[in-house]
């Protein structure tokens, strides 16, 4: 039987939780519960002082010399190897470029390239547009076609002709759950290429990218990672595939010796030969400073508390009634990321009315109220709060 949550169970569950104090590493609006970490993540308190220090010290006082003496040539890598843990990744494998959308368009290339005999790409239908637009757009330029399949056609449909299959671990819409060990390995069996976008998964939930011998994978900083709005994204190559495939993009801090200045490219050794121009080193620079809230804490803690919560909002909606909230996010925690979604016959309005209350959600089209739980910055009593006000506002517009 369900649990029938009451707030001070709530209370107990915080005094109790072993990521409790990770709360106090991000600045929260007063008065506001923050239910839409999956769009963005809030802000941490590193960032501020760490983008001073880089426009004052560095960029101020160092100017050209800070590429040399304040590590922004190797920022990628460095803050790659701090993104790697928290999914199952090994150092060097993991790379920060570009947008998630161009580093989609990076990784189908290199993996189209080393697979010229295969013609077609898989993904599914409820795979999030830009990953739809990027993958077909690069099969076209490759002479390929991109297949198009529902979620549960998926691995019927991967054969010999497959050269690589892209699709998102965690649902944008749902958070419905891949199964990514399953999914890889019939992959493989096939002979294909798996490319794994990550955006909804990265910081919320253990990947095992090394442990499922994942090939590729992409995904955005911005909102589990809380790397701010438009943070780079991350590019992850299985360490034994770095040296058989390359970029489609080259660019010159991809070259083995960039400040040789040749003619002739030469892709580096690693992880590197993923790179293109030059980083956003404001944007990277906020984005390791953020990264520093995850500091002892592991993804299976994370994970465990983000499936916790998630029960608690989904069961104190369910417990409120009429509220006219239907669940489509799969029942089981196990099943979802760190997000729950309802569907509602007036969604953007019960949005709407509970932000104005003081708890931000989100809408999408056409009827799906959709609630991103963050871990680190969540507690159990604000997500009791949180659902009903949710639940009292839905059932208004009933």
């Amino acid at each position: 039987m369900e649990q029938a949550w009451t707030l001070e169970q709530a209370r107990e569950a915080d005094a109790s939780d072993p990521l409790s104090h990770t709360k106090e590493r991000f600045f929260l609006p007063e008065g506001v519960l923050y239910l839409d970490g999956n769009s963005l993540g809030a802000l941490a308190k590193a960032v501020p002082p760490a983008l001073a220090r880089l426009a004052e010290e560095e960029w101020g006082g160092r100017l050209i010399a800070g590429w040399r003496e304040c590590g922004w040539m190797e920022a990628p890598e460095r803050v790659g190897d701090l993104i790697a843990p928290l999914l199952g990744a090994e150092p060097g494998e993991v790379i920060v470029a570009d947008t998630t959308t161009i580093a989609i368009h990076k990784v189908l290339g290199a993996a189209l390239a080393a697979r010229p005999e295969r013609k077609t790409v898989l993904t599914t239908s409820d795979n999030f547009p830009s990953d739809l637009y990027a993958c077909s757009e690069t099969a076209r330029r490759h002479g390929a076609e991109l297949k198009v399949v529902e979620r549960s056609e998926l691995l019927a449909a991967i054969d010999e002709s497959v050269a690589a299959v892209e699709v998102t671990h965690v649902d944008y819409r749902t958070g419905a759950v891949h199964d990514l060990p399953a999914v890889t390995a019939t992959v493989h069996a096939a002979g294909g290429l798996m490319i794994w976008d990550l955006c909804h998964s990265a910081g919320a939930l253990p990947v095992g990218l090394s442990g499922n011998e994942v090939d590729l994978a992409v995904g955005c900083s911005y909102k589990y990672l809380n790397g701010g709005p438009g943070a780079p994204s991350f590019i992850y190559v299985r360490r034994q595939l770095q040296q058989s495939l390359d970029s489609p993009l080259p660019g010159w801090l991809g070259h083995e010796r960039p400040f040789d200045f040749s003619a002739g490219y030469e892709p580096a050794a690693g992880i590197r030969r993923f790179l293109t121009s030059s980083p956003p080193i404001a944007a990277v620079t906020a984005l390791e400073a953020a990264l520093g809230a995850f500091a002892g804490v592991t993804i299976e803690q994370v994970r465990e508390k983000s499936m916790a919560l998630t029960d608690l909002f989904s069961s104190v909606i369910r417990q409120r009634e009429g509220s006219g909230l239907e669940l489509v996010s799969p029942g089981e925690a196990s099943k979802r990321g760190s997000q729950v979604s309802f569907r509602h016959a007036a969604a953007e309005a019960v949005v709407s009315a509970a932000a104005g209350k003081g708890v931000i959600g989100d809408f999408r089209p056409p009827d799906l109220c959709r609630f991103g739980l963050a871990p680190l910055y969540l507690s159990y009593e604000d997500v009791y709060l949180a659902a009903g006000v949710v639940a009292e506002v839905a059932a208004s517009a009933c």
